[in-house]
């Protein structure tokens, strides 16, 4: 299962009538699988922040993919960036839907409905290719490594060329290593933010490689379409409860 997710993600709300709730998402440059009530869906990668307003009462089971699986659903992810399309895959909704809405608690439920995914995955998707390994170890690479900040770095590491690279990442991915790399830097600067809100600006992109801290507050706000200190007022707003 390692080889085609990297985790399952699980959210329940019940919302009061006449209110939402506007959840704020900075998603990791990958795609996703995600059954709901009424329907399975495929989200390609996103290119920038992006929110969802939560009404009533639901939930949702998602799957983030590594590269392996992508082929598998969608044969041009690039085609898909920062959308959200229908599939029609009957058995996996079933399979989910009965274990979420079935007796027992939220963990004995959620527990079951990630076997049913993880099951419907492993029974349909087929083995994976050399390349596709390939692409897990590119993702796994830019994902995890702090060090690595250009594309060489990862192609030297992965000895790969840089156009083998790219290939990599357009197929199994749909987006280009570089923004696979730039996106992995400001997720760990919102992290930073998150974590340890009383950090300098300077101090986080002094940490991340940036060359000074309006590098890393201009890439914030035309990749996020954030500014840093908006983003960290909406983090401090979300932990008080006022927002």
């Amino acid at each position: 299962m390692t080889r085609l997710v990297r985790w399952f993600w699980i959210p329940e709300w019940r919302i009061q009538p006449g209110r939402s709730s506007r959840q704020h998402l900075i998603a990791f440059p990958a795609c996703n699988l995600v059954v709901e009530p009424g329907a399975v869906g495929f989200s390609g990668p996103t290119t920038g922040s992006s929110y969802r307003d939560l009404t009533g009462t639901g939930w949702a089971v998602g799957a983030l993919l590594r590269p392996a699986a992508v082929p598998h659903f969608v044969a041009d992810p690039a085609a898909l960036r920062d959308r959200y399309q229908p599939v029609d895959l009957p058995v996996l909704h079933e399979r989910v839907h009965r274990a979420m809405t079935g007796p027992g608690d939220r963990r004995t439920r959620h527990r079951r409905a990630v076997d049913a995914f993880a099951g419907w995955l492993t029974d349909t998707v087929p083995p994976s290719s050399h390349e596709a390994l390939l692409a897990n170890a590119m993702a796994e690479v830019i994902d995890s490594d702090p060090t690595i900040r250009t594309v060489e770095d990862a192609a030297v590491r992965l000895r790969l060329s840089t156009r083998s690279l790219q290939r990599l990442a357009n197929r199994y991915v749909g987006l280009p290593p570089s923004a696979m790399i730039r996106r992995r830097r400001l997720q760990e600067a919102a992290e930073r933010l998150r974590t340890d809100p009383g950090t300098t600006l300077a101090a986080v992109a002094a940490d991340l490689g940036y060359s000074d801290h309006a590098h890393l507050a201009n890439e914030f706000r035309s990749v996020l379409g954030l500014t840093l200190g908006s983003y960290r007022r909406r983090v401090i707003l979300d932990e008080d409860g006022t927002a």
